[in-house]
């Protein structure tokens, strides 16, 4: 489980956590507080089927192997070509 795709993805993700939230939205300090199934803004964590997490791994894709996963950080005050320009370079390109 832990050398596939998704979770090395989510790995990259994590290392690169306070340029992220630079682009995730206004307010977020506000939003991720660590309660209501939010992840708290100072960490980024993932877990399986783990909605208190950052970075959220469906359980069909950990027993499959492959997928997708949910980053649970930005806002809906997102501009969406920053944050998808941030998780390219997160991803794919470093």
């Amino acid at each position: 489980m832990e050398g596939d795709k998704t979770w090395r993805h989510a790995e990259k993700l994590s290392k690169r956590h306070a340029e992220h939230i630079e682009v995730y939205g206004t307010d977020n300090d506000l939003r991720l507080s660590g309660r209501h199934e939010t992840a708290h803004i100072g960490a980024c964590s993932s877990g399986v089927a783990n909605r208190g997490c950052s970075i959220r791994i469906p359980k069909s894709v950990a027993a499959e192997g492959k997928g997708y996963f949910e980053d649970r950080r930005p806002a809906s005050n997102i501009d969406p070509y920053q944050v998808c320009n941030a998780m390219v370079e997160s991803t794919l390109l470093i």
